[in-house]
């Protein structure tokens, strides 16, 4: 029998991998050979897909980018025993930018067939909550603790804590929420892991389940993710088969229900309060906090909200210990993070790696610079309410609290990067655009702010800017970072006052 892989991850699919799967299997079967095509997840090299690896003595080798015009000459060459072609990238594991990574959330991603649940637990998988079963609800908290994980969503608050509150919250009902409503530009780690490997996070909500007293959960998914709605609905269905969730999870007398909901396209649903308010129905606007969701969340009852990098991380710490996740990191900021590099960047895709990596290593070393060849003007860290980072802070460590005393956010771990053609006025305008479309209009700050900033942007741009329009600028910068309901209106800020600090000649255009 031949393995041959192929992912059926958005990326590859995008890049024709459904019609060169289909060449493959038809031209196997006029030349009578025994293939077994396996779909797994990308391995996030993502200009190399579709990139196609086979199974050989010496390990997994990939061929890549393949084009269905490819796969007869891949066959003359006999690739499915690793032969020599041009389209031959060599050992998966021995690729630069895949060897350097440090895997562990996405340890099982590119490498298992996403929806096998035997080639899961053939690499570890349901080890974690198994242990998680013979453990009190006290003791995994404790242990989660341990770890030092903290939530890789952006707001990085510390997850043991958060499903402590909700443990020792008063309730016969009690919830977890996945928040796989993944909106910020440059991320895609949420697709790429329900995609790649869906039972890792079915895992990680049991175990949350087990910890905090919850027996139902929710993973509230983005519209715009057909077809991670089509694997993670037919993944839901085989873990449910082999007893992952459900009635007696694993043989045990817990019981855990899941319920994929998906929302209809409000970026504002990314932040937790108002996706709850969805989940019930509701038009999608923030609550006011306090009580917080772990008190007092979904249908006022202790919810955990994570999202999915966080509750994928779970099962992990749990097969290794503690102690073993946390020695990956640096400071406050234990454990890995998959960083995902975009925007005008030769190599773009997700790069797994503990805390502590320089910027300037990441896009220069492992991301090979600026698409362009041009020189590199600015870097935005943590989605389209990031800071931008100019040159001179590249050598700044990836790390939570480093970012902050930038002013910035690390956010969802989404990198974009913008070579010198990239005017930052118009970036600074784009953010409060952004802003003032995807508001929810409940708080005045955010919905009045951000159109009276995209007002004054254009004056500056169209007028130049003097110091009496950018202190006006900046003092609504401050009304909406100190008065708004939400991280929406609260950090919309950071990019325009970044681009004005950094980038004061990108304003002063005249008409």
């Amino acid at each position: 029998m031949i393995n041959v892989y192929l992912p059926l991850d958005s990326a590859a699919r995008a890049c024709g991998a459904e019609a060169v799967a289909a060449e493959i299997l038809s031209e196997a079967k006029r030349r009578g050979l025994n293939l077994h095509l396996r779909r797994n997840g990308s391995r996030g090299m993502v200009w190399c897909e579709p990139m196609l690896e086979v199974q050989t003595q010496q390990g997994r080798i990939a061929y890549g980018p393949v084009t269905p015009s490819d796969v007869s000459s891949l066959f003359d060459a006999d690739f499915h025993g690793g032969g020599v072609h041009p389209l031959c990238l060599g050992p998966v594991e021995d690729l630069f930018f895949f060897k350097h990574q440090q895997r562990l959330t996405f340890a099982r991603v590119g490498k298992t067939e996403a929806l096998s649940f035997l080639d899961y637990c053939a690499h570890g998988g349901i080890s974690g909550l198994r242990r998680a079963l013979t453990m009190t609800p006290e003791a995994i908290v404790q242990e989660l603790t341990d770890s030092g994980l903290r939530g890789r969503g952006g707001a990085a608050f510390p997850t043991g804590i958060k499903w402590n509150t909700a443990r020792l919250a008063p309730s016969d009902q009690k919830y977890v929420v996945c928040n796989a409503d993944e909106g910020d530009s440059g991320t895609f780690s949420d697709r790429m892991l329900m995609e790649g490997d869906p039972f890792c996070l079915i895992e990680g909500m049991v175990i949350a389940g087990l910890a905090v007293g919850a027996n139902k959960g929710y993973i509230y998914l983005r519209s715009e993710y057909p077809n991670t709605v089509d694997v993670f609905t037919r993944a839901l269905a085989l873990a449910k088969d082999h007893r992952l969730w459900g009635r007696n999870v694993l043989g045990s007398e817990f019981t855990f229900e899941l319920e994929l909901r998906i929302g209809a396209g409000s970026y504002v649903c990314g932040e937790e309060t108002a996706l709850l308010e969805s989940l019930e129905g509701k038009r999608g606007v923030v609550r006011a906090k306090p009580p917080l969701p772990a008190i007092s969340g979904l249908f006022g009852q202790p919810t955990v909200i994570n999202n999915v990098v966080t509750l994928a991380s779970v099962p992990i710490i749990f097969e290794r210990g503690a102690a073993f996740y946390r020695e990956f990191g640096v400071g406050r900021s234990r454990g890995t993070l998959p960083l995902q590099l975009s925007g005008n960047i030769r190599y773009g895709g997700l790069f797994e790696t503990a805390f502590g990596l320089t910027l300037r290593t990441l896009i220069e070393d492992f991301g090979g610079g600026t698409r362009s060849g041009r020189p590199l003007k600015a870097v935005q860290v943590g989605g389209p309410l990031g800071a931008y980072l100019g040159v001179d802070e590249l050598d700044t460590v990836l790390d939570y609290e480093s970012l902050i005393r930038l002013g910035g956010t690390l956010g969802h771990g989404g990198i974009v990067v913008f070579d010198d053609t990239v005017d930052m006025a118009q970036q600074a305008l784009y953010a409060m655009e952004f802003c003032a479309l995807e508001s929810c209009g409940k708080c005045t700050p955010c919905r009045v702010g951000a159109v009276r900033g995209k007002e004054l942007i254009e004056e500056l741009i169209e007028q130049g800017a003097t110091a009496p329009r950018t202190d006006l600028l900046r003092d609504l910068c401050q009304v909406m970072a100190s008065g708004s309901l939400c991280a929406m209106g609260a950090m919309t800020p950071a990019p325009v006052l970044s681009a004005l600090d950094k980038f004061p000649k990108d304003f002063l255009h005249q008409p």
